[in-house]
């Protein structure tokens, strides 16, 4: 089992960038495949970005291509999510997610585990 916790959230404005962090607890991080979904008041949570569990292998929402970035340290077994260009569409509470089976993480059914999120806030 792995415990994921979110932390660099926050307000800024629009434009603007934030990196979010989540930290997995575990010595089985690196065989994990990771994502990044957000949800937004009164949506539905929605896919991010993706990296597969060496790194190699990227995903990314249309609405976030080339704004956002994921990566992953396993030596420090952290997520990270590089957030650029950041629109006030982007507003929502950002969620960790681990999946032990998939080489890729695509949907909310891929995912075993799932952090408490973090909240981000753009304003315009």
């Amino acid at each position: 089992q792995v415990q994921l916790v979110e932390s660099g959230g926050g307000l800024v404005q629009a434009g603007g960038s934030l990196r979010l962090s989540c930290a997995a607890s575990g010595r089985t991080f690196s065989s994990y495949a990771m994502g990044w979904f957000r949800q937004a008041p009164g949506q539905e949570r929605e896919f991010v970005a993706a990296i597969s569990w060496r790194g190699g292998s990227t995903d990314y929402a249309d609405s976030v291509k080339g704004r956002f970035t994921i990566s992953r340290d396993s030596a420090k077994n952290t997520l990270y999510l590089q957030m650029n260009s950041l629109k006030p569409e982007d507003t929502a509470v950002y969620y960790c997610a681990a999946s032990r089976y998939k080489a890729l993480i695509a949907t909310m059914l891929d995912v075993d585990y799932w952090g408490q999120g973090t909240q981000v806030t753009v304003s315009s």
